[in-house]
């Protein structure tokens, strides 16, 4: 399933690259990623040695994971696909799957990042 491959639906628009906007959009689409969110923010607030490199870094990531998450079609093959990987019974199950979790993840983040 490539990106340009999806039914189209969203839940929301694509939000501005904002830590403020994606945290928004994340709390209607996935709240359930706001901790992990929150904690890599704490992270950043220490001294990064002058480097913006990591905040540029949180904000690619995370509107990657917003693209996946308001396009439900993707949100659920990729949720599925990462179940089954840390799930799979064989080593070649599990590479498949998370195969599928790497390809849906690249193309998010080229989708809002390229």
């Amino acid at each position: 399933m490539s990106w340009q491959g999806h039914d189209g639906a969203e839940l929301i628009p694509r939000p501005e690259k904002t830590p403020a906007a994606l945290k928004a959009a994340l709390s209607v689409v996935a709240a359930h990623h706001l901790p992990a969110m929150s904690a890599q923010c704490k992270a950043m607030a220490e001294p990064t040695a002058g480097s913006i490199d990591p905040v540029r870094a949180f904000v690619a990531h995370w509107a990657a994971v917003v693209e996946i998450e308001r396009c439900p079609e993707i949100a659920r093959a990729y949720h599925r696909a990462n179940y089954l990987a840390n799930h799979s019974e064989t080593i070649d199950d599990c590479r498949e799957q998370a195969t599928i979790v790497a390809e849906l993840y690249r193309s998010a983040f080229a989708a809002v990042n390229g």
